[in-house]
């Protein structure tokens, strides 16, 4: 098969490349459309009327977790990076033991269609659901930033693209039809899409690492000598010097990336526990054993796919080198695609950019009816209209926000544009992190723990994220950074974790100390603590 390098760093053929993406596009909106018409309440369209079983929302859940940064981030990060890049991975991955033991079957069992059901449950509900909403609205937008970008690379790969004005165009069409699968699916469609898109990621993803370790007699030994030897042959300075074998070639070069990867890996492993998008997939089961089931089997799934991200990453260094990953048009998250087109040419190539675009489509339809889910039934019905809301109101609601969702998505993901989309996704992990975990937390397992400690660690977690991202050298201050042209980088590290979490869980217990004078409802505490421990009284499956 002949080999096509277009303008731009472009591989393979852009005709056959979206006309792939647009057969996946067709056949999930079929799938979107014929879910839709059992979406005749608000249980249907927030949680696909807890119709799913745990192997399928366990794939579900695969399907949600395994974004744009897990497929095409982390293959860049190892293929440039080596070993440091491989600690998304185990960061992503180790996370779920967090989220097994501690939240996923008394989230279940507490709530009803939001996290916000849980952190008011036995507090005062309009102050908490106003925090857990904003929280959900943060996080939820700072991950589809990441999906976005991911969105705009890819394509300026795969359909000659290289002016930012046409990369914007695209991150706008992707926009669109996020909108469209959550306007007209509901959880439940989107439920779906996911499902298919995590199947496809999965099969591709043992594919092409089975083909890889094919061309190396399956001696992985060999993929790693071959990397180590293409980086070390770079022209680039600064890859040639690298032992991507080792620790080091990104967090070893001083104290302040010693600590930036502390941070970072603290974001990581207890962000998961706290991603609102995460946490709503436990409403879609009918039972808390369920609910662990589907938890069982996704990290039985994304395990697997980190896996196949180590093969993939070091291959991409030794097949296609750091040298042309990193001058592609997509830079480091164009090394998957790449590498890709050298094992398959332009099938294979249309065939994983194809569903690297259903990641991100899937995703980001799951991010947006989360957020707009939580505006509709958290702040319109619960805080503005007083529980006084009809289920139709709710829903109605709902889509207009994911409108407006979609809007800010679509702005922010310009924006964005070229950034390394793991490390985006990072930032998202450490506002969930510190925002939300801690107020889980302490709701689910400590008694004493009242409406004052909860907000002072929701709104302290999540205002002191944001200013320390602002203000790091993420978003100025360097040539890598989102404003390369300004510079007010004051905060050291890219990722404040090791700051943020800590000062959240600090708040919770100092503002229940503080607020202690006014003792939150004893009942409802002891209530709380039966119900998510024994599943008594929580939301039972929906029958049609």
């Amino acid at each position: 098969m002949s080999t096509h390098y277009l303008a731009a760093g472009t591989v393979g053929e852009p005709v056959a490349n979206i006309a792939i993406f647009a057969l996946f596009v067709a056949v999930t909106m079929v799938v979107v459309i014929r879910a839709s018409r059992n979406n005749t309440t608000a249980a249907d369209y927030f949680t696909g009327g807890r119709g799913f079983s745990g192997p399928q929302n366990g794939i579900a859940i695969a399907g949600d977790y395994l974004s744009a940064a897990s497929f095409l981030g982390i293959a860049g990060a190892i293929a440039v990076y080596g070993y440091d890049g491989f600690l998304y991975s185990i960061g992503f991955l180790v996370a779920w033991l967090v989220a097994l033991l501690l939240v996923a079957e008394m989230l279940r069992n507490t709530g009803k269609f939001t996290m916000a059901d849980v952190l008011s449950f036995r507090l005062r509900e309009r102050p908490v659901r106003t925090a857990a909403a904003l929280s959900t609205l943060t996080v939820s937008l700072f991950y589809l930033l990441a999906q976005m970008a991911g969105a705009g690379g890819l394509v300026a790969l795969l359909l000659d693209i290289d002016s930012k004005a046409g990369q914007s165009l695209v991150i706008a069409v992707v926009g669109v039809l996020m909108i469209v699968y959550v306007l007209v699916g509901g959880m439940k469609g989107t439920t779906w899409v996911q499902i298919i898109k995590a199947v496809l990621l999965i099969t591709g993803a043992a594919l092409m690492t089975v083909i890889v370790l094919t061309k190396y007699g399956f001696n992985f030994s060999d993929i790693l000598g071959s990397a180590q030897d293409a980086v070390s042959g770079s022209t680039n300075k600064a890859v040639a010097g690298r032992d991507v074998l080792a620790p080091g070639a990104q967090y070893g070069a001083n104290e302040t990336s010693k600590l930036n990867f502390v941070s970072l890996g603290l974001a990581l492993v207890l962000g998961t526990a706290g991603l609102p998008h995460v946490l709503m997939r436990f409403y879609t089961v009918p039972t808390a054993k369920e609910a662990r089931r589907s938890v069982v089997w996704a990290i039985g799934l994304i395990g697997a796919f980190y896996l196949f991200t180590l093969v993939l990453g070091y291959g991409a260094a030794a097949i296609v080198g750091p040298d042309r990953i990193l001058a592609s048009a997509g830079g480091q998250n164009s090394a998957a695609p790449l590498l890709a087109f050298e094992l398959g040419g332009v099938v294979l190539l249309g065939v994983i950019s194809a569903v690297a675009f259903a990641t991100i489509l899937a995703v980001v339809a799951g991010l947006t009816i989360t957020a707009s889910a939580s505006f509709a039934h958290d702040i319109y019905a619960s805080v503005i209209k007083r529980g006084n809301a009809d289920e139709s109101a709710q829903v109605r609601v709902s889509r207009i926000t994911a409108v407006v969702i979609g809007i800010m998505a679509i702005g922010l993901g310009i924006l964005a544009n070229g950034q390394n989309i793991a490390f985006l996704v990072a930032l998202a992990f450490a506002v969930a992190a510190a925002a939300n975990l801690p107020t889980i937390v302490y709701s689910l397992f400590w008694r004493r723990f009242n409406t004052t400690g909860a907000l002072w660690s929701m709104y302290g977690g999540l205002i002191s994220t944001i200013v320390l991202i602002v203000f790091s050298p993420a978003v100025s201050g360097t040539k890598s950074a989102m404003l390369p042209g300004s510079d007010f980088d004051w905060f050291p590290l890219s990722n404040p974790g090791i700051v943020s979490i800590p000062l959240a869980f600090v708040l919770g217990v100092v503002g229940t100390w503080v607020g202690g004078r006014t003792p939150e409802d004893p009942a409802k505490a002891v209530e709380m603590e039966v119900r998510s421990l024994t599943g008594v009284g929580a939301e039972q499956a929906i029958s049609h």
